[in-house]
Formats: C-alpha cells, structure tokens, sequence
C-alpha cells in the first residue's frame, strides 16, 4: 500500500500514528486513571473529616484551613475542584459555587485534551485520500492519452493504485471518529460524577454545618 499509494499515503500515515497516539494516551487518561480523576465518594469523606474534627470546620469557616485544602487539592484533580469551593466557604454558598464552577471547567478542558486534534484528524484523512485518488486518477488518464486504451490492465492497475489514498483514509477516519465520539461522552460521565460530587458537599455545607459555624463565632 506505501509502495502503490503515491506521495500523499505518507501523510496519511502520519495522521494515523497521530490519531494512534491520541486515542492510547485519552484511554489511558480517562478510563485506567478515572478513579483517580474523580474518586468515588470523596466529598463523602470530606465531609466526615469536618464531623470528625470541630476546630477543622472553625478553621475552614474562618479561612484558616489552608494547609487541608492544601492536601485536598493535591490529592486528585476532584479534590482540587472541591478546595476550590470549600475555601470560599467564608464568602457563602454562591461564591463556593462560583469558584467550583471555574475550577471544574478548567478540568473539563484538561479532560478534552487532544481531542479536537482527534476529531480534526477524522476530517482531513478522508480529504487527503480523495485528494489522492484524484491525482492518481489525472496520472491514468494522462498514461491512457500518451498510450491508449489497448491494456485494460493498465487501466485496472491505474485506478486501483488511486483508490489507495481513499481507503486508507477512510481506515484512518472511521475509527478516529468513533473514538473521538465515545471520548467525548466519557468526558461528559466524569463530569456529571463531579458535578454530583460537588453538589452533595454544597448541600451537606449549606446552611446547617459551616453556616452554623460561622454563627456561632
């Protein structure tokens, strides 16, 4: 196929190894790490460390929590998320909000990694093998003027050699598109995840726990 595929199968070739790479490093990223993304029941946890230690929620309350969130943070990109919201915990429910929201799109953008590179990939292969074809199509027609229809095996041996690029670009795109699809609605899972994860902490958060705190003092 490298050998009857003409000049533009290198290219092609490329773009595979590219979508190759993406597609192993995403799997990596998003399926065998996921649990260390956005654990399980980390806001649960969260919130049995505040329970379990008073002077923890007058800490947070007061915005002097900075070492724990420090170590929440670092913990797993969830974590950070969550930190994000529990140091605007002196500020009330809306800035926590806030602050969750911003630090969850940067995630989200993190998760999204190479994916528009993948989906571009997807696009341009099928062009660059039509764009092939065609070249190879304008070189069997130029051989049949110099040559004539005589061989039809030069003929069939032409536009076989043209069809190359298509089929492989389309080898190329297929797959890409479908992992570029089922990446993005495995972005989307992990999302809604922390979005629940975060959703539990506000609510357990607000108004009674830290709220009551923050009353007390």
């Amino acid at each position: 196929m490298l050998e009857t595929g003409g000049l533009l199968i290198w290219p092609l070739m490329i773009c595979s190894l590219l979508a190759l790479a993406i597609v192993l490093e995403r799997t990596w990223v998003l399926f065998i790490q996921a649990n260390r993304i956005a654990p399980r029941g980390l806001a649960q946890g969260l919130l049995r460390q505040l329970q379990q230690n008073p002077q923890l929620q007058q800490d947070l309350a007061q915005g002097r929590a900075r070492t724990w969130l420090n170590e929440v943070a670092q913990d797993s990109p969830l974590g950070a998320v969550l930190a994000s919201g529990l140091k605007q915990v002196a500020h009330g429910r809306e800035q926590s909000k806030e602050s969750i929201q911003e630090a969850a799109a940067h995630l989200v953008h993190e998760l999204e990694r190479f994916l528009n590179m993948l989906g571009t990939l997807a696009s341009i292969t099928p062009l660059l093998g039509l764009l092939g074809t065609v070249v190879g199509m304008i070189d069997v027609f130029a051989q049949l003027m110099l040559e004539g229809t005589g061989d039809a095996r030069l003929l069939a041996g032409g536009i076989s050699k043209a069809l190359v690029t298509t089929a492989f670009g389309l080898g190329v795109a297929i797959p890409a598109l479908l992992f570029h699809r089922f990446f993005i609605r495995r972005v989307g899972d992990l999302v809604v995840r922390m979005e629940q994860e975060a959703i539990h902490l506000l609510d357990e958060l607000y108004p009674a726990k830290i709220a009551n705190t923050r009353g007390d003092m």
